[in-house]
């Protein structure tokens, strides 16, 4: 049984579930089209990816499944112009776009079909972003892995900002991990949510074994978050982080931070299994996670357990 809310009815998908954009995770066609297939929302991300192997992993999705399924594209990125006008060549249904702002490329894509989503962690960039005409909003709180918001604030508190501030369909994200969080969300005024680190967990996301073991052993309080300066990552504790944070703690300069941020990568975790060194890009919804779970098997699993918490609020009634 499908759930119909803003979300589902804008992007013709059965399930308010959405699968984030993780580079290198979701940076081919196997993760995005097992969600897609399933009924939630697949989204590949491009960022690492060269153009002509995202143009192949847009084919691949659709011979996988004719259901919508998304690009997710950061508009700082170097190669995001060749990314944009792929979209377009392809017909992709869905782009979810980050880091940047919406203003200069929008028209293109809305003449086009093409729905757009952007990612926010702020009530002035989502009242910006809502301004330039986007279709709706994903609203990342801190709990996120990746890159959660500056402020560090919560995704509880930022998606009642958020839904109190514009009117459009949201898609909540960070700390998600199972139905009950879904249902959280849904009560707190999003219309769909996002997961990311547990679709990570699953045999399609395109990641070395010891960066999924490393992140499947997370507990409580085993992420933190480096770069505060900067562009902050929310990552698993490994030698890299705490370098890092030895780093802050005897106040070296910000050029010095830059430089060592700089000489890690998620690459060497994601691609080349370098979990000490490399950085273990995740969020504190690892905590919840204590199984690889084919992604199919996932959103149903995800989606029953949505049913019964949201059938479970009745009893204070």
């Amino acid at each position: 049984m499908s759930i119909k809310t803003r979300i589902t009815e804008l992007l013709g998908i059965r399930y308010p579930i959405i699968q984030a954009g993780m580079s290198w995770a979701s940076s081919s066609s196997r993760l995005a089209g097992a969600v897609s297939k399933a009924g939630g929302l697949g989204v590949i991300a491009a960022g690492p990816m060269r153009p002509d192997d995202l143009r192949r992993a847009i084919q691949e999705v659709r011979e996988i499944t004719d259901a919508p399924f998304a690009v997710n594209i950061a508009l700082y990125n170097k190669r995001a112009a060749e990314h944009l006008q792929i979209v377009l060549d392809e017909h992709v249904p869905i782009l979810i776009a980050s880091q940047g702002s919406p203003r200069e490329h929008i028209a293109r894509f809305q003449a086009a079909g093409v729905k757009w989503l952007h990612v926010v962690a702020h009530p002035d960039h989502a009242r910006k972003a809502a301004d330039a005409g986007v279709d709706g909003l994903v609203v990342v709180g801190g709990e996120a892995g990746g890159h959660p918001p500056p402020s560090g604030t919560s995704t509880l508190v930022l998606v009642r900002l958020i839904a109190r501030a514009v009117d459009l369909p949201i898609v909540a994200g960070g700390g998600i991990a199972d139905g009950a969080g879904v249902a959280a969300m849904l009560c707190l005024g999003a219309d769909a949510a996002q997961l990311g680190t547990r679709f990570l967990l699953t045999p399609e996301a395109s990641l070395h074994d010891a960066y999924k073991d490393k992140v499947l052993g997370a507990g409580v309080g085993d992420t933190t978050l480096v770069g505060w300066r900067g562009l902050p990552i929310r990552a698993v504790r490994n030698a890299f982080t705490a370098e890092y944070e030895a780093a802050e703690r005897e106040g070296q300069s910000r050029e010095a931070l830059e430089a060592l941020f700089g000489s890690r990568s998620l690459r060497m975790a994601a691609v080349d299994g370098d979990v000490d060194q490399g950085k273990v890009e995740a969020g504190q919804s690892a905590a919840l996670i204590d199984e690889l779970v084919p992604a199919a098997t996932l959103v149903e699993r995800i989606m029953a357990e949505t049913r019964e918490a949201l059938a479970s609020t009745t009893r204070f009634s």
